[in-house]
This record gives structure tokens, C-alpha cells and sequence, in this order.
């Protein structure tokens, strides 16, 4: 391994640039990214029609992957919302585990709707939930909040059709299958070990609140949390809730199990050609959406239907464009030639090659884009 050229230069200015840009500007990261994308590419040598070809190509290359089941997604997680699936859901899940498990199935619930919905815009809706439990059952509310968000955290970050890890799968040229289904190995433990902390921490924390701010948790009993919620006898039954999600996921599946079974046969049959086209991620959550839509709100009138869908498309664009930008950076660090000398500086590490993602996520500008990126959406 050679010594640092300056394509690490050209990175590390970049990044400090862009973090400057999200956290004390009104540049929005969207630009930022693109902005660092450019002086990564011209310190480290790039000509500028070459800087220029990486941005754009890396920009359409990761959006033709999963510009369309993204905008699916989110139109279908709006459909839930409205719908109140993701009531029906967590409430389905308290019964099914009894009492005292209040923050395992809030942790559950928020691990499964979560795939298809926004995470925060999952809390707001499941928050008054949260509320009405810790009033009803006296466990601790953040407790059963800190469950909520983990359960929402973990499937966000890193299972399909989520953006985060929809993007990770395009721009790695990942099967969607396989990362649905790792996604939900690898943060089942840590969807565990999250639950657990929130049965530990969450009374304390709780108690330090109250110790420093009297009565600034207290419960007030004439206060509704479910106010505003359907009742559960409006709520679609179970089956109508989990099928949007369950059955593109199954498809999805089906397809990588498929292909993983006949590998590239020149002259697949009918019925393989069929599972691979249904199986296909833009067709399988684009069904979902139609199952969502006939399945969730048959009575709805057609303009309220029509509105519910564009609100959700409205807020995919600018995820769609910053998912954009960072293929586009990350194009540009493989065409510099950063991408290869960080890849031989990583592996010569002695920390877990596991851990190396995480650190760079904890210490790079990772959380300032995401924060600013959506501030206009709930994700």
C-alpha cells in the first residue's frame, strides 16, 4: 500500500467542507454532497469533465435502481398511516404477548412498520399508544418509548424497502432479497439487547427527569393520549394490515430463491420468468401499494386516496435526490481512487471489520445530512 496521494486530501477537505456546509449554513445537504463530491474529485486529480461524468453517472446509476420502490414505499406507508395499520398491528402484538411485555411489543411493532414507513413519522403515530399503555399498566413511559424507537431504528437502517438501506443495496449492487433477509438476522440480537436497556435505563431516566423537573412526566388522567386515534373497532383487521408488507416481501423472496435455484439459464420457463418478474422489487412493492389501496381503504373516495398517495411521493423527493447525491460522491471516490487506498488502510486495521462502518458513521457527517436532508419529511 502506497503513501496517502491526494485523492486523501482531496476526501478529507471534502468532508470537512460538507459538514461545515449541513451544520453552519443554510446549504442544504443535497448540495453539500455534491459540492464535496466536486473538491474530492479535483484535489485528487480527476479532470473536471471526469469529476463531472462520475457525479452525474453515479447519481443515475443508483437512482435506477431504486427510484421507483422507493416512491412505491413511501406511497404505501402513507396508505398505512392513514389506515391505521400500524394500530391494528401493535395492538394485534399486546395481545399476543400478554401483560407485562408492553415494551416488547412495542419494540416489535416498530420493527415491523417500520419497513415500509418513515420512522418518525411511525413514532408520531404509535406515540399515543405509548402514552395510553404507560397510564393504563404504570410501566415507565420512556420505557415503552425507547422500545418503540428501537424496534423503529433498527429495521429503518438496515432492512428494504426502507431509503437508507435501499440505497446501500443500489449503490453495492446488493440482491434486495438477501438484504431484506440479513437485515432481519442481524438486527433481531440488537433489537434484544435495545429492549433490554430500555427496561433498564428507562425508570431511571425517568426518575432523574422528575428529580431535576418535578411533574414534568406526570400523567395527567384527563388527558386522552388516544385522542385523534381511530377506535379499534375502524381499524382493518390483521390480515389487511400486515399484507402490503408481507406479501412484497414474500415475492421478493420467492424470486431470489428462484434465481438462486437456476442460476443464469439462458431459457428460464414460464412459471420462473413469471416469479422473477412479480418478484422483481419495483413490481412486488409496487403490488403492495395496489394491496394497500384496495385492501386498507376501499371506501375512501378517490381524490382523498389520490392526495394520500402524492403527500407520500412529495416526501420521497428529496430523499431520492440526496440518496442520489451520495452515489454520486461515492462515484466519485471510486473513480479518484480514495475508495481503493481506504478499502487497504481498513483491512490492515486491527478492529472487527464489522465495527469499521459504525465508527465512520459515528465520527463522519452521516447524522448532519440525515438530520437536515429530511427535515422538510417525517423519516
Amino acid at each position: 500500500m502506497g503513501r496517502p496521494g491526494p485523492f486523501i486530501i482531496g476526501l478529507g477537505i471534502a468532508i470537512f467542507v460538507m459538514i461545515a456546509l449541513v451544520i453552519k449554513t443554510r446549504v442544504h445537504a443535497l448540495l453539500a454532497l455534491v459540492i464535496a463530491a466536486s473538491i474530492a474529485g479535483l484535489i485528487g486529480g480527476m479532470p473536471p469533465n471526469a469529476v463531472i461524468g462520475a457525479i452525474t453517472t453515479g447519481f443515475g446509476t443508483t437512482l435506477s435502481t431504486i427510484g421507483l420502490v422507493i416512491g412505491f414505499g413511501v406511497m404505501m406507508g402513507r396508505i398505512l398511516e392513514v389506515s391505521g395499520a400500524g394500530q391494528r398491528m401493535a395492538y394485534s402484538i399486546l395481545k399476543l404477548l400478554g401483560k407485562e411485555r408492553e415494551d416488547w411489543a412495542m419494540a416489535l411493532t416498530g420493527y415491523i412498520v417500520s419497513i415500509p414507513i418513515f420512522c418518525d413519522s411511525a413514532y408520531v403515530i404509535l406515540n399515543p399508544l405509548v402514552r395510553a399503555l404507560a397510564r393504563n399498566s404504570g410501566r415507565s413511559i420512556l420505557t415503552l418509548g425507547i422500545a418503540l424507537a428501537s424496534g423503529l431504528a433498527v429495521t429503518h437502517s438496515a432492512v428494504p424497502p426502507t431509503p437508507g438501506p435501499l440505497g446501500v443495496a443500489g449503490i453495492f449492487g446488493v440482491d434486495i432479497g438477501l438484504m431484506i433477509a440479513w437485515g432481519l438476522v442481524f438486527t433481531a440480537p440488537a433489537l434484544i439487547v435495545m429492549v433490554l436497556y430500555a427496561r433498564f435505563m428507562g425508570p431511571r431516566i425517568e426518575a432523574m427527569i422528575e428529580r431535576d423537573v418535578p411533574g414534568s412526566l406526570k400523567r395527567d388522567e384527563d388527558d386522552d393520549p388516544m385522542r385523534g386515534q381511530l377506535a379499534e373497532s375502524e381499524l382493518p383487521t390483521l390480515f389487511k394490515s400486515v399484507l402490503p408488507i408481507g406479501l412484497p416481501i414474500l415475492l421478493i423472496f420467492l424470486n431470489t430463491l428462484v434465481t438462486a435455484v437456476v442460476g443464469d439459464s439462458d431459457s428460464p420457463g414460464l412459471f420462473v420468468q413469471v416469479v422473477q418478474f412479480i418478484g422483481h422489487p419495483v413490481i412486488a412493492v409496487g403490488i403492495g401499494v395496489l394491496v394497500a389501496v384496495y385492501g386498507l381503504v376501499p371506501k375512501m373516495p378517490k381524490d382523498q386516496v389520490l392526495a394520500h398517495l402524492e403527500k407520500g411521493v412529495e416526501s420521497a423527493g428529496i430523499i431520492l435526490l440526496v440518496t442520489g447525491a451520495g452515489g454520486a460522491l461515492g462515484a466519485v471516490l471510486r473513480a479518484s481512487g480514495a475508495g481503493d487506498y481506504i478499502g487497504e488502510s481498513i483491512a490492515g486495521l486491527a478492529l472487527p471489520a464489522v465495527l469499521i462502518p459504525f465508527l465512520i458513521a459515528t465520527l463522519g457527517p452521516t447524522r448532519a445530512i440525515h438530520t437536515t436532508a429530511t427535515e422538510p419529511v417525517f423519516l
